[in-house]
């Protein structure tokens, strides 16, 4: 089973999307049959078939091992991830494009830019896996609060600065064999916590 999979196909990503199904999938973390299955969503064993059905043929889920039990046959299935993730290119010529943002300082180009993040880096982890190599990422996730907005914007400077000083360092378009990379640094607020709510 993947940690992660991106559906890049339109019609994968309906199927998955379906509250039933996505429920499935969910159950599906360990093996399990139809039967075991439509006792636990509260479905008829026929129903629960076709959903998966449905989520065999588009990948979403595989056959996890075969039982006979006397002239029957039981079918155990599996999710073929632990999480999914619906690629902007699912959605074709009008996913998200950082190419089309003028306004870099907005939102909406902020997530244009986690859009094609998504898009390049499945791409690249399919090419990876398909040759058994690890693809060589890199991530840093880290949590700031500011004093004031003062301190958010000389913080803003500063990295900018280190990271203008870094690429000037380190990159070298004329030497052979080199690859690209691309880097994205991002910074948005944190969403407020959920309010709890009040008992009744």
């Amino acid at each position: 089973m993947l940690d992660i999979q991106v559906i890049e196909d339109p019609a994968a990503a309906t199927v998955a999307l379906e509250p039933v199904r996505s429920r499935l999938l969910a159950e599906l973390a360990e093996p399990a049959s139809a039967a075991a299955l439509a006792l636990r969503v509260g479905l008829a064993r026929q129903k629960v078939n076709y959903h998966l059905n449905a989520l065999e043929a588009h990948g979403l889920v595989r056959l996890a091992q075969e039982r006979r039990w006397g002239g029957l046959t039981e079918r155990l299935l599996v999710a073929s991830a632990a999480s999914y993730v619906v690629s902007p290119g699912a959605l074709g010529p009008i996913a998200a494009d950082p190419a089309r943002g003028r306004d870099r300082l907005s939102a909406g180009y902020l997530i244009a830019l986690g859009a094609r993040v998504v898009r390049e880096v499945a791409q690249l982890a399919r090419g990876a896996q398909d040759t058994g190599k690890r693809l060589a990422t890199l991530a840093v996730d880290a949590e700031v609060r500011f004093r004031s907005a003062a301190e958010r914007a000389a913080f803003s400077q500063e990295l900018s600065g280190a990271i203008a000083q870094l690429v000037s360092k380190y990159h070298d378009p004329t030497v052979p064999g080199g690859r690209a990379h691309r880097l994205v640094v991002v910074a948005h607020p944190l969403p407020s916590p959920p309010v709890p709510k009040e008992p009744t």
